[in-house]
Formats: structure tokens, sequence, C-alpha cells
């Protein structure tokens, strides 16, 4: 093996980052030139199916982390990528609620998914990378992703089921304000051209497909910020922060198509999740005042997230059968005329500035 990727970065040797990267972009390249060739929509028997194959490729990879690092270093892969699935959960409602805002048809959904993780690869990366230079400056900062962890998980136990409101989103209506965008949609392109009301030349619009693409990634930041604070809490070693979190969400927009239709059968998981916010934020305090700086045991930590999380899943379908499935994502609940109404700045497929 040559030399240099012997040469570690960010504490993990270079030939380790590289064979995380590779399987990555294997995934995706053949999940999208492969699989979804054409834009369809993907059945829950077929998402089931995916889901099962990124769950399993997420977990060889832990088990080859688990050889390769050590025992410590594979529980707290697995804790870390247990956590962030079942926060995924939360994140597969708050996108139907995207989709059926802007009336997005399934057979569209998967590929704009598919862009957002991608997105998502980036950002969660410069997130980890921020949280990691904080944290190799100044160890107090872990004081404050634990305290955070501990007030989320508090107030999600007590928080109620209030949807959010897409259309009053700053950042849609900032771009209503400011771009052109198109009343319908144009398959799955983001930008299209069309002609000009006043001097008739082809000038660059925004689809729905765009501002949903743009909502979608607003909402994953959003998640991010209790679950990036929670690996952390696991774990400072930056590979396992962001190998965990990223196996965790390639699988989603698989799982998206399974769950997004049965999502309501998971209401009760919210209180196992408050749960484990909770445990992982309170063991740094214990860990550093009451075991004098001992390592937390990671055996602990990883059998009271699996426990935790499964007593959530297993209560909700147990408290939830009989119910009836919910109406979406399936067909959009709004029609796209109610969308628009929706995006009050708009006339005529273009803000209120450009149709003076």
């Amino acid at each position: 093996m040559p030399e240099f990727l012997l040469v570690d970065w960010l504490g993990t040797p270079i030939w380790l980052w590289a064979a995380f990267l590779t399987i990555v972009i294997v995934l995706t390249a053949f999940d999208l030139g492969v699989l979804h060739k054409e834009d369809r929509e993907l059945g829950i028997a077929e998402s089931l199916k995916l889901s099962v194959f990124y769950i399993g490729v997420a977990l060889l990879f832990g088990v080859w982390v688990w050889f390769e690092r050590g025992e410590q270093s594979g529980m707290e892969y697995f804790t870390g990528f247990f956590i962030e699935k079942a926060l995924s959960i939360d994140n597969v409602f708050v996108i139907s609620l995207i989709f059926t805002y802007f009336a997005i048809p399934p057979k569209y959904q998967y590929r704009a998914l598919l862009w957002g993780i991608m997105a998502v690869i980036v950002l969660r990366g410069l997130m980890i990378a921020g949280g990691a230079a904080l944290l190799a400056e100044a160890y107090w900062v872990l004081y404050l992703f634990a305290a955070f962890l501990v007030f989320t998980g508090i107030k999600m136990f007590f928080a109620g089921d209030e949807p959010m409101d897409v259309g009053k989103n700053p950042v849609v209506l900032w771009i209503s304000r400011h771009m052109r965008v198109t009343k319908e949609l144009h398959a799955q392109r983001f930008f299209v051209k069309v002609p000009d009301e006043k001097t008739g030349r082809m000038v660059r619009a925004a689809t729905p497909l765009f501002l949903a693409l743009v909502v979608i990634n607003l909402a994953d930041l959003v998640f991010a910020v209790d679950s990036v604070p929670a690996i952390f809490a696991i774990t400072t070693d930056t590979f396992i922060v962001y190998t965990s979190n990223i196996f965790a969400i390639l699988g989603l927009r698989a799982l998206y198509f399974a769950l997004a239709a049965m999502v309501h059968r998971f209401h009760y998981l919210k209180y196992a999740l408050a749960a484990v916010l909770v445990f992982i934020g309170s063991k740094i305090f214990v860990a550093d005042f009451v075991l004098d700086g001992a390592k937390f045991p990671a055996w602990i930590s990883l059998g009271t997230t699996a426990a935790l999380i499964a007593a959530g899943v297993l209560y909700s379908l147990w408290k939830t059968r009989g119910e009836e499935e919910a109406d979406w994502p399936a067909e959009p609940r709004h029609p796209a005329a109610d969308r628009r109404e929706g995006l009050e700045n708009l006339v005529d497929g273009r803000p209120k500035e450009f149709s003076k």
C-alpha cells in the first residue's frame, strides 16, 4: 500500500476514508444510474428491499470498523448509526409534508431525495468538521452539546405535534420574492427556460421541485442540530461520527417510500428518542463528574440506545394497531392550485416585482 494512504487525516488513515467514500460513490452511482435511470414511482415492496440492502451495507461496514479499529469504535459506530436512523423517521414525516405542499408526484420524489442526500453528505461533513475543530480547541464545548441534548430531549417529550408550515418558511418566501418560479412542474427539472411576459425573451425560472429540494435540505440542517451533537456525545472520533451519520442517511431515500405511508404508526417513537437524547447527554456529565473522567462503557451506550429505540417502535406499533393508513404521500393532499395560492408572492408564476 502506498505510504501516503497510511497517513492520518483527522485521526484516521487516508485509506479508510478513501474506502468509505468509494462505497458511497458506488452506491449512489448504482442507485441513480442503474436502478433508477428513469423517473418512476417506487413501490413499498421495492422500497423495503432497498432499505434492507442499505441497512445491510451499513451494518457490514460497522463490522469492518469493529475488526479494523477495535471493539470500542465498532460499538460507537453502531450506536451513532441507530440514533441517526431513528431520528430519520421524523425526517420522513417532514419530507412528506414538503412534497405534499408542493404537489410533487411520487415518480419525481426519489430523484429529488437523491440530490438532497448528496447535498446532505457535504453539509453534514461541514458541520461535523466544525464540531470536531471546536472540540479539539476546547473540550468544554462537549458539555454544551450534552446540555443541549438533555434540554432538547426534555422539550421533545413535552412538545406537541404541530406540523411545520411550509408556506411560511422564510427561504420559500425569499425565493418566491427574488426568483421567477413556475406554477407547474417540469418533470424532474429544477430550472427551466420560460418566455418573459414583457419582452418575450427566454429567461431562467425555478420549478416547485427546486423549492421542495431547498426546504428538504434546510429541514435536514435543523435535524442535524440534534443528531450531530448526539454522536459527538458518544465519540469524538471524526471518522466514526461522519460514517455513521452518512450511512444512516444514505438509505433514507429508499426507506422514505416504505415509511411515509405508515409514519403515523410511529407516533410514540418520539418519546423514546427524547429518552435517548437525555441519556446520551447525561452520560457525559456522569462520566466526567461521577466516574472521575473514566470512559463510559460503549456497550452500555449501545445497549441502552438500541433498547429504547426498539421499545419506542414496538410500543408505537402496538398502540396504533388497527388505525387506518395515512393518505400521504402517495397522492398529494393538496392540489397544485392550493400550493400556488399558498405562495402569495407569486403572480402568474413570477415574483410580484417582476410582474409590474
